[in-house]
């Protein structure tokens, strides 16, 4: 009997250990398994914090290079120094007529006056190397100053001319005076002849304002984006005129009104794959519609805007029928049930809180018409305009086909200034997702 009892105690005491061996080795097996795991979460989240250094990293590269290549556009250099104003060159009846005035020869005023800075300067090559120094714009700044100061004629004027870009440019030092002739746009003769002057306190830098005031021109020193600035807003005005409310209603008549059948399917389809479709796509239509067939006026902001309208439909339907949804069915159930009819239930319930995202969608669909350049393209609104547009009607350019025209010119003034009108059109672009998330949080309503 104790034999019997002594067996049974071996075997519970071996399956005892049997049993401790098997959960030791579960919890060596999980514990290696939650490692491995635990290893996995933590080389996904170093991925994670990795890509979005690398992330950070690019844009921050983006935007130092712009910067700097656009920064020094901000200011400009000038030539300040006097000039004489004889009488029987200006206005040789003394009528002060501001048209007489207008009319004289002001660009031999400012050469001669320049020239006497230099009166060893005598050969006809070595006045035309001189007189290159000034912009074209130069006796236009001399008859402006004359025009607010009449009084100063049969005298002298202390007045600021514009200097070419190229010695804009080596004052600024983006041109290297120290490298050999052969390898600058400008000779030696001319650094001399401008370091000279810059000695003396002639050449000032200023503020460029001419880079906000003007439109554009074939003188980088004179190129401004006041045209392209004026142009987009026409644009952008057209198409959230056009594209909000037809965005919107369409929104409001497929989550509300439209029957589920497969017709309204093929349309939401379409619209979700319209969203995808190249941008120079809708350009071609345009060209196909607008100009062709409606005979519309090519390079105009309405044309523009329409095609734009065109592309960022898609956007603002998708962003608002996503509002339309957001909205709590309890909102609707309960406006029904106080006797609403369901139209009232929708302008007076729905609509107001959906409108936080459908704005935002809105906003953020202006912005990316606001960047768009190829369907422009496409309808003649890369056409060299210098003129501002007054309406929706004239000839006129946009932001960022500017910075396509001045891209591609081979002057190194219009780097800086291609650098300065992107840092403009991002500043507009940064404006508008700042004032879509205020709006959102403006107007959000948490359930």
């Amino acid at each position: 009997m104790a034999t019997v009892d002594e067996t049974m105690d071996t075997r519970s005491a071996q399956a005892a250990r049997a049993a401790q061996a098997g959960r030791s080795q579960i919890a060596e097996t999980v514990n290696a398994g939650l490692g491995r795991r635990y290893r996995s979460e933590r080389r996904f989240r170093a991925y994670g914090v990795l890509a979005i250094v690398l992330a950070l990293s690019m844009l921050a590269t983006l935007f130092v290079t712009i910067i700097s290549k656009g920064y020094t556009a901000f200011w400009q250099n000038s030539l300040n120094f006097e000039v004489a104003l004889p009488a029987d060159v200006i206005d040789p009846q003394g009528t002060r007529d501001p048209k007489v005035l207008a009319s004289a020869n002001y660009l031999g005023l400012v050469r001669d006056a320049l020239q006497a800075q230099f009166p060893e300067v005598d050969s006809r090559q070595e006045r035309r190397a001189l007189f290159a120094m000034l912009s074209d714009s130069a006796p236009y700044d001399l008859q402006d100053a004359v025009l607010d100061n009449p009084g100063a004629i049969g005298g002298t004027i202390k007045v600021r001319v514009s200097l070419d870009d190229d010695f804009d440019m080596l004052a600024k030092g983006h041109i290297n005076a120290d490298l050999p002739q052969d390898q600058r746009r400008l000779t030696d003769v001319q650094v001399a002849w401008f370091q000279s002057l810059e000695q003396r306190g002639m050449v000032e830098a200023h503020f460029n304002t001419a880079l906000f005031t003007n439109g554009d021109s074939r003188q980088a020193e004179s190129a401004g984006i006041l045209g392209a600035v004026v142009g987009s807003l026409f644009v952008v005005a057209v198409t959230l005129a056009l594209s909000f409310p037809i965005g919107v209603a369409t929104a409001v008549y497929l989550e509300e009104f439209a029957p589920k059948n497969r017709f309204t399917d093929l349309i939401e389809v379409n619209i979700n794959n319209l969203a995808a479709v190249p941008s120079i796509v809708f350009g071609l239509l345009g060209l196909a519609v607008f100009l062709q067939f409606f005979g519309l006026p090519r390079s105009a902001p309405l044309v523009g805007g329409l095609v734009l309208t065109l592309m960022t439909l898609p956007t603002i339907i998708i962003a608002s029928r996503a509002a339309l949804k957001s909205v709590p069915p309890s909102i609707r159930e309960a406006a029904l049930g106080l006797g609403a009819s369901k139209l009232q239930m929708i302008l007076h319930h729905v609509l107001p809180l959906a409108m936080p995202g459908m704005l935002t969608g809105t906003i953020i669909g202006m912005a990316q018409a606001l960047g768009e350049s190829a369907p422009l393209l496409m309808i003649g609104m890369v056409a060299f305009v210098v003129d501002i547009p007054n309406g929706p009607l004239d000839p006129a350019t946009v932001l960022p086909v500017q910075i396509f025209l001045w891209a591609d010119s081979p002057e190194r003034a219009f780097v800086e200034r291609t650098s300065a009108a992107i840092m403009v059109l991002l500043a507009f672009l940064v404006f508008m997702n700042a004032a879509a998330v205020w709006l959102r949080k403006r107007f959000e309503r948490r359930w």
